[in-house]
C-alpha cells in the first residue's frame, strides 16, 4: 500500500507538469509489466469502404498499439470504449480520411492486438494518456485531434486536460465532460457499495471483482457482447437505474435479440468476438477497477476546463447522457471553447456505430471549423 501511495504521488507531480508541457514518455510508461502483441498475427489491411486501411503495431510508452490508419494530412485519433475496439470506428475512418485528415483509431492497451499489461493499476486514466501522448511523435507528428466514445472520451477529455497544447480539439461521444474533483468525502467505491439493495449492485460494482465478470462473460463471449450492444441501443427505451442493478449475473439484465439490429452485422459480431477471444476482458475490465486511483490522480485539476475547441454527440436513448444531464449544462464553464453538440434522437450507447451517417456529419463540421 505504501509503494502503491508513493507512485501515486509520483503520478500526480508529473500530471501537474504535463500542463507545462514536460513528457509523458518516461513519467506514464508501463515499463516491462507489457505483454508483447505478435505482428505475426496481424492482418495487413483492411477494407473500409472505398479504402484500404494499413493495420500496424507501434512501440510507445512501454507498450505496443495497434493501431488502423488511412488517408493523408492533419491527425486525428480515435479512441474507443468498453466492450469494443478500433473496429468501432469502421464507418468514420473511411469519411475522414476522405475529407482529408489522416485518420487513425487504436486498440486501447489490453484489447485486440495492442499490449496487455498485468497490473491493475497500468489501466489508470494516467496510463491512458500517456499512451495517447506518446504516439502523436511516434507517429511523425506534433499534433493531434481526438475523437473519443465511452472510456475512450473519458480518456480524450483527460488527454486535453493535461495537455492541451499537443491537440487542435477534442470531441466526446457518449460521456460528457465533466471537471475532476477534490479527492475528499466517500470514494467511488464506496458510493458504489453504498446502491447496494435487495442482493443487486451496481453494474460497476459488479465489474469491480477480478475475475468475476470474467467468468461470465467467458462463458460465451458472443452473446454476452450481443445482449451487451442490444441493450444499450437505441432498439430500447432508455436503460433505467434497476436495469443496471445486477444480481448473480449481469447477462440476465441483457435482451439477447433474435434478430441482430441493422447496425451491428453478423461479421461485425464476429470480429468483436474474435477480438476478445483473442485479449480477454481483463484489460477493459481494469478500468473501471482504477476509480479510486483515477479519482485520487485527478483531484489536482479540480474544477479545471478543457480549454481547447471541442464538441459533444449524445443520444436520446443513451443512458449515459441522459444521466449526464447536469455535466451538458455545465459545458459553458467546462468547455468554454465548444463548438457545438449533437444529441442524435432515438440513439443509444453506441453512438457511431448505431448512427455513423449523423456522427460522420457532426464530426467533419467540427474538424473543418477547427482546421
Amino acid at each position: 500500500m505504501k509503494n502503491e501511495q508513493q507512485q501515486r504521488r509520483k503520478l500526480i507531480k508529473n500530471a501537474i507538469g504535463l500542463i507545462a508541457g514536460s513528457s509523458l514518455l518516461a513519467t506514464l510508461s508501463t515499463g516491462a509489466s507489457a505483454s508483447k502483441a505478435s505482428s505475426k498475427t496481424l492482418p495487413k489491411t483492411t477494407k473500409l469502404g472505398d479504402i484500404e486501411a494499413k493495420h500496424s503495431l507501434i512501440n510507445a510508452n512501454g507498450i505496443d498499439t495497434h493501431i488502423v490508419e488511412c488517408g493523408e494530412g492533419p491527425l486525428v485519433l480515435l479512441v474507443h470504449g468498453f466492450p469494443e475496439s478500433w473496429y468501432s470506428w469502421r464507418h468514420q475512418l473511411p469519411a475522414i480520411a476522405n475529407a482529408g485528415y489522416r485518420a487513425v483509431a487504436i486498440d486501447v492497451r489490453g484489447f485486440g492486438y495492442s499490449s496487455c499489461p498485468r497490473n491493475i493499476e497500468d489501466y489508470r486514466t494516467l496510463r491512458a494518456v500517456g499512451d495517447i501522448v506518446s504516439l502523436i511523435p511516434a507517429l511523425g507528428e506534433t499534433q493531434a485531434t481526438l475523437i473519443g466514445h465511452d472510456w475512450g472520451a473519458n480518456t480524450t477529455w483527460s488527454a486535453a486536460l493535461l495537455r492541451p497544447d499537443l491537440f487542435r480539439g477534442v470531441a466526446g461521444l457518449s460521456v460528457p465532460y465533466r471537471s475532476p474533483t477534490n479527492a475528499n468525502g466517500i470514494r467511488p467505491s464506496e458510493r458504489t457499495k453504498a446502491m447496494r439493495k435487495d442482493n443487486k449492485r451496481f453494474y460497476t460494482d459488479f465489474f469491480n471483482t477480478p475475475g468475476e465478470a470474467e467468468a461470465e462473460i467467458e462463458q460465451d463471449i458472443r452473446n454476452w457482447l450481443l445482449g451487451f450492444f442490444y441493450t444499450g441501443s437505441g432498439a430500447l427505451p432508455v436503460s433505467t437505474m434497476e436495469l443496471l442493478m445486477v444480481g448473480d449475473r449481469m447477462i440476465d439484465n441483457f435482451v439477447i435479440p433474435k434478430t441482430l439490429p441493422a447496425w451491428l452485422t453478423e461479421e461485425d459480431l464476429n470480429y468483436f468476438t474474435a477480438q476478445f477471444e483473442h485479449s480477454g476482458f481483463s484489460g477493459g475490465l481494469n478500468r473501471y477497477r482504477n476509480a479510486d486511483r483515477n479519482w485520487e490522480d485527478f483531484a489536482v485539476f479540480a474544477g479545471r476546463p478543457v480549454d481547447i475547441p471541442s464538441y459533444y454527440i449524445g443520444g436520446t436513448h443513451d443512458g449515459v447522457t441522459v444521466m449526464g444531464a447536469n455535466a451538458i449544462k455545465a459545458f459553458p464553464e467546462t468547455l468554454p471553447q465548444m463548438v457545438g453538440q449533437t444529441i442524435l434522437e432515438g440513439t443509444g450507447h453506441w453512438t457511431q456505430q448505431e448512427s455513423p451517417a449523423e456522427t460522420n456529419k457532426a464530426l467533419l463540421e467540427f474538424l473543418a471549423a477547427i482546421h
